[in-house]
């Protein structure tokens, strides 16, 4: 049996624990989801965890300025552990530790007091919520057609139809018509129809009410699942076009054209930036005080006029 390595227990011991430590050189960004715990923040540095420290002593103060302990929402320990409890938007800010301790010369028996000072940035985020964008192709006898428009709005119907107990629905849907050339076989009308589907259908609230505090996740599984039954539904097509039409209808599936990509949007209050959040690039990070989301984007704006003051503002 080989002997795991004395550092190699530190590392895994780390991980389990959930704890981020201070660096006396930078500060450190830590990235909390909403309504969840942060991890516990470590007074000191990861070398100085490892020896001894002679009468410790922990002051942290909070994003306003102020001593954090006995607040309501912080649990700290003894050993100058922060966790912030319930993490929300105004929470977001810069948390700072000062550790005192005393050094005392061997030699002399002489005491001094050392202070470190770390630093940590703590930002409220959410999981993006997700749209999907599909497109899909049907070949038509003529582009003048009026059973186009009836057969565009029929297809939206039975869309809806197969995703409306998951509360998503269509969305932003058009087609336009164009003739193709295709080779060895002339030329061809098609359909080109693009639709989004949508978890925000009427009463998503309701449902979101039973899950209150991730309720994105919830969301985004519904969507992901309504996105899913869309793509059954159009390899369904290809499959009744081979084998169960004794003539091949005016309005078809052009066979494989179905696609989908993935749109994010994040919650009012919330922007993406991969450059700012490098370590949390495909997170909603709270906007940042100056700047601000009022829609379902994806990029905080900055405020012109008056400064926000707080994290996560809706409207300048």
């Amino acid at each position: 049996v080989s002997a795991v390595p004395e550092e190699e227990h530190h590392s895994v011991d780390l991980i389990e624990k959930n704890y981020v430590y201070g660096n006396t050189e930078q500060e450190v960004s830590v990235y909390v989801k909403v309504f969840t715990n942060s991890p516990f923040l470590i007074c000191m540095d990861l070398a100085r965890s490892q020896d001894d420290i002679i009468d410790p002593k922990y002051l942290w103060i909070g994003p306003d300025g102020d001593d954090l302990e006995g607040r309501m929402y912080v649990n700290l320990t003894e050993t100058g552990k922060l966790m912030v409890m319930g993490f929300r938007e105004f929470m977001s800010g810069a948390y700072t530790c000062t550790l005192s301790h005393k050094v005392i010369d061997t030699m002399t028996e002489q005491e001094r007091e050392v202070f470190e000072t770390y630093r940590f940035m703590i930002y409220a985020y959410r999981e993006a919520d997700h749209l999907y964008q599909g497109f899909v192709r049907f070949t038509t006898k003529e582009c003048e057609l009026a059973a186009n428009g009836h057969f565009f709005e029929e297809l939206k119907k039975i869309l809806n139809s197969i995703i409306s107990d998951l509360t998503c629905y269509i969305v932003e849907s058009s087609y336009k018509c164009h003739s193709i050339k295709i080779p060895k076989q002339g030329l061809q009308q098609e359909l080109f129809i693009t639709f989004q589907v949508s978890p925000f259908a009427p009463g998503w609230e309701d449902i979101c009410q039973q899950v209150p505090y991730d309720c994105e996740d919830a969301t985004n599984m519904r969507v992901q699942e309504a996105r899913d039954r869309i793509g059954e539904f159009f390899s369904k097509q290809t499959y009744a076009l081979k084998h169960e039409f004794q003539t091949v209808p005016t309005i078809h599936y052009v066979d494989n054209s179905f696609s989908v990509t993935h749109i994010d949007s994040c919650r009012p209050g919330f922007g993406k930036n991969d450059v700012t959040h490098k370590s949390c690039a495909s997170c909603c990070v709270v906007c940042d005080p100056g700047t601000y989301s009022p829609n379902n984007g994806v990029t905080c704006q900055l405020c012109r006029k008056s400064r926000v003051k707080q994290y996560g503002a809706t409207s300048c």
